[in-house]
């Protein structure tokens, strides 16, 4: 049974088949359920929406079909916005999908007061699962409470950035099973971001920061949009995980200066 799973995965293009074949017996309540999910990943379907979870940060992350899966090298932005974070902090994780960001914040740091928010009803459902906080459905700022403007202090927004035109030319597991909100982000990939920045100013709180991720061939023009909403902006970034984060907070408040390449110091 196992061999005929991994060859049927194998045949589909499955690179890590025997481990997939692992997973999905694991997953499966009984042998229909099993033949039914091996079929969904034999026909391109992510393996995490088949198995109904991604491991992200060390945490098993609930996610469902037609959701965006949480990304590796995200966990570069989790692990960024953790370093800064403080016990007892107002954390807001906009673009949360299923809020994988904001559950690992939850995990390593105490007390925070957490809220998160999407505009995708499925990612929401989830996200309410994962999350031990405040998840609101809605555009960006548009659903969270007034009561929290001022007073973030860690504001993570894992925003779509792909260029509308490169939308075509992403993998078929993202093109046609996650939410085209989730992937595409505008002409140049940097409209959901340019509002996020735009409205950044309002919801920080002094000392607060804002952290977003974008491609590495992005990364000046993405700069030179939060320094244009008044932001004070710098790259860290992991190779290995192929990971650029923008980590930005308001002028004035102890910055370090603007860098147009560079780490968080």
């Amino acid at each position: 049974m196992t061999s005929d799973i991994v060859d049927r995965l194998r045949a589909a293009g499955c690179v890590f088949a025997e481990d997939e074949a692992g997973l999905l017996r694991a997953a499966a309540a009984s042998p229909a359920e099993l033949d039914a999910m091996v079929a969904r990943r034999a026909a391109g379907e992510p393996l995490e929406q088949v198995v109904g979870w991604a491991s992200f940060c060390g945490l098993r992350i609930e996610v469902a079909a037609g959701v965006f899966v949480p990304r590796r090298r995200t966990e570069f932005l989790a692990g960024q916005a953790i370093r800064l974070a403080r016990p007892g902090d107002v954390v807001l994780d906009l673009c949360c999908g299923v809020g994988a960001i904001a559950a690992a914040l939850a995990a390593a740091v105490p007390s925070l007061d957490l809220h998160a928010a999407d505009i995708e009803p499925a990612a929401v459902a989830c996200a309410r699962h994962n999350v031990p906080g405040a998840v609101y459905q809605g555009d960006l700022f548009d659903p969270v409470p007034g009561s929290l403007r001022g007073r973030v202090a860690i504001l993570t927004a894992n925003v779509p950035y792909v260029p509308s035109a490169q939308v075509a030319t992403l993998p078929a597991e993202a093109r046609e099973h996650e939410p085209l909100t989730a992937l595409d982000g505008g002409p140049d990939g940097l409209g959901v971001l340019r509002r996020v920045a735009a409205g950044a100013p309002a919801w920080l709180a002094p000392r607060g920061h804002l952290l977003t991720e974008a491609s590495d061939r992005q990364a000046d023009a993405a700069l030179a949009v939060l320094r244009s909403a008044g932001l004070t902006a710098w790259l860290a970034d992991d190779p290995e995980l192929a990971a650029t984060v923008l980590i930005a907070r308001l002028l004035g408040h102890n910055a370090v200066p603007i860098l147009s390449r560079g780490h968080f110091p």
